[in-house]
């Protein structure tokens, strides 16, 4: 059986586990406190090297990390992951798009303000930053899908799925989402997709 080794409150933790559940896929869960540093220790770093969850057990036993590189080993072959070539481009355009322009911004605002007691002087002063770059990506999202229903081939999938994750938390890093319409009516069909569970849920 897989086993997955997470943070039940992470978003990159989460994509996996909307994988998991809309493949029906079995799993052994492991929760791991990042806040305690049980990602740290002598144990933790054999499973991957570099101290994170998610990270996911396969069969064999070997480890596989990073939520993009899990989500597509668990997808591929599956509806969530096109079969034609633009269309899987595209989908990689957007995970690309996530971690390097929405959960940088997104995520961090989101764990400073809802987990740190108290922000330091350095992150006070980058906090607007993280705020506008958070903006900026939700922007992007909203104004494509104006025009789209989900953001590839119209049809759910991974992209979905890695951009839901943070989104759908972002008002914990006190964005604004009130305005997003679109992104709130495409939050909406992801929630009622077959099989979709919540952050919180425990397999």
């Amino acid at each position: 059986m897989l086993t997955l080794y997470d943070y039940m409150d992470s978003g990159n933790g989460y994509k996996v586990r909307l994988v998991l559940a809309a493949l029906d896929l079995p799993y052994k869960l492991i929760e791991c406190d990042i806040l305690k540093g049980e990602t740290r220790t002598p144990e933790f770093l054999a499973r991957n090297p570099n101290g994170r969850i998610p990270t996911l057990q396969l069969e064999d036993g070997s480890f596989l990390a990073e939520s993009g590189a899990i989500i597509w080993y668990l997808a591929d072959g599956t509806p969530l992951a096109p079969k034609d070539r633009k269309a899987r481009a595209e989908t990689l355009q957007w995970m690309f798009f996530e971690q390097y322009s929405h959960e940088p911004y997104v995520a961090v605002a989101r764990f400073w303000k809802h987990y740190l007691p108290k922000l330091s002087p350095l992150q006070e002063m980058d906090l607007p930053n993280r705020m506008k770059g958070g903006y900026a990506a939700l922007d992007i999202m909203e104004k494509h899908l104006a025009t789209h229903r989900f953001f590839v081939d119209d049809r759910y999938g991974l992209a979905d799925i890695v951009l839901y994750a943070y989104t759908h938390v972002a008002h914990e890093g006190e964005f604004d989402l009130s305005k997003y319409a679109n992104i709130n009516a495409w939050m909406a069909r992801v929630a009622g997709q077959p099989k979709h569970v919540t952050i919180s849920h425990k397999n």
